[in-house]
């Protein structure tokens, strides 16, 4: 099998970065002992099935991006440049999921006890958590070696404290109370909660059950780039009028689209990571444990952005899982034609799936890449004849970076089974940022 000998020789390579590594040894050296155990199991393959060998594929890319990762972490230059920006870990998590979901896809096509492979996930999962403080700790002291001051808020979230209800006069408000955001179902308020900014989403004719089914859909993301909920807030619970509130991460900058409609000046540096910290939203989404799911509505105008340019996924209202989904014909609702796939422009009936959601992910690197707005000008004939006719992709930037280029190319194809899954992109974006990111440091 072609594939097997450059996996095992990205995975000796990635044996020896990791005794070079600089900062976040802890973590380094645990990506190093999770690509041992996928070693193992990748060794042990004789005969390899289309759907493994679309598995390892997916594996070669997972860890060629786990080895650009730790060459950042040798590299003088580049770790200090990190430790001045203040932002070192939540690149390990994603490859480390990443790294965990090529297990259970191996194991799976192995044919491995499901209950064993929980076991181990569990164990990982613990193992990451005291790698990180660790990291951390010894992160900070390096930090004050050279002298850098850094301000660290500490603030409730999914990996550090379960979601609770927050107590009504806990929570401050701007005045006069005017929401900055406005739906049919509910307004969003810019407030103050233990000292931090945070997003009230008050909803407007409140059902209790719709409330309790948009929080239950909150809680399955732990992501850094999935929109964080804190806390909920009930007032009035058993009087005639009760008041539902979910209390959110607030992010400065607004939505994608309003950060790329403004007069803010973007790099291609910057660019890269905002689509790589879209893709790994999406991945999250897609990759939830329980049932695979899709998010429903994918457009710029729902991924937010806070003062430092993390994009967060968010508006998970819609989020389903791709079955039920399937089961409805019209659910054009709430979603803009720009962001159709060709499958559906031909046919009406056709199913919102991952392919279609893919394509519309596509559309919003696009926009990223561009700054522009899809399909502007053009009308519903001119889209269908567009897309559906001619096949025709709106054009990037003549100096936009060739890889981003391809993968925004890829992700809009018209060939459904041309599209790279979540997983791929995501792995392939960190590839690519980090390569930006050694050419700005020379």
């Amino acid at each position: 099998m072609d594939i097997v000998e450059p996996i095992l020789s990205t995975v000796s390579l990635i044996y020896n970065l990791a005794e070079k590594v600089k900062a976040n040894r802890k973590r380094c050296k645990r990506i190093s002992d999770r690509v041992k155990a996928l070693e193992d199991i990748v060794k042990s393959i004789t005969n390899c099935s289309p759907e493994l060998e679309t598995a390892l594929r997916e594996l070669s890319l997972t860890l060629y991006s786990a080895q650009k990762l730790i060459e950042k972490y040798t590299a003088a230059n580049l770790v200090e440049r990190i430790l001045k920006s203040g932002n070192h870990g939540d690149e390990f998590d994603t490859v480390s999921e990443r790294l965990n979901d090529g297990y259970q896809v191996l194991c799976l096509a192995l044919h491995l006890e499901q209950r064993e492979r929980q076991c181990e996930r569990e164990q990982r999962e613990k193992e990451d958590e005291v790698d990180g403080k660790e990291d951390d700790m010894e992160m900070t002291k390096c930090e004050r070696k050279q002298n850098l001051i850094f301000m660290v808020l500490t603030f409730p979230s999914f990996t550090n404290v379960a979601i609770q209800q927050i107590q009504p006069d806990k929570l401050k408000y701007e005045h006069p109370k005017k929401p900055f955001k406005t739906t049919a179902s509910s307004e969003i308020y810019k407030g103050e909660y233990r000292g931090f900014p945070v997003a009230i989403k008050r909803y407007l004719n409140p059902v209790k059950s719709i409330f309790n089914k948009e929080v239950d859909t909150m809680k399955q993301f732990e992501s850094p780039n999935i929109l964080r909920m804190f806390g909920i807030c009930i007032q009035d619970d058993k009087g005639p009028s009760p008041q539902f509130f979910i209390i959110m991460e607030y992010c400065e900058k607004g939505s994608l689209r309003q950060v790329l409609d403004s007069d803010y000046t973007l790099s291609w540096i910057r660019r890269a990571r905002m689509c790589l910290d879209a893709a790994q939203g999406l991945y999250r989404l897609h990759n939830t444990e329980d049932k695979w799911k899709v998010h429903g509505c994918i457009k710029s105008s729902k991924f937010l952005v806070t003062k430092d340019y993390t994009v967060k996924l968010g508006g998970f209202r819609l989020a389903k899982t791709v079955t039920s989904l399937k089961r409805q014909t019209k659910d054009t609702t709430n979603r803009s034609l720009w962001y159709y796939c060709p499958e559906k422009l031909n046919d009406a009936s056709f199913s919102y799936c991952k392919e279609w959601e893919i394509y519309s992910f596509g559309i919003v690197l696009w926009e990223i890449a561009t700054s522009k707005k899809p399909f502007e000008g053009f009308s519903t004939e001119d889209i269908y004849n567009k897309v559906c006719e001619e096949k025709y992709q709106e054009p990037l930037p003549d100096d936009c970076p060739a890889e981003l280029g391809e993968l925004i190319k890829a992700c809009r194809a018209y060939d459904s089974f041309q599209r790279p899954s979540a997983g791929v992109l995501v792995d392939k974006l960190r590839s690519m940022v980090t390569q930006l990111e050694e050419q700005e440091a020379y």
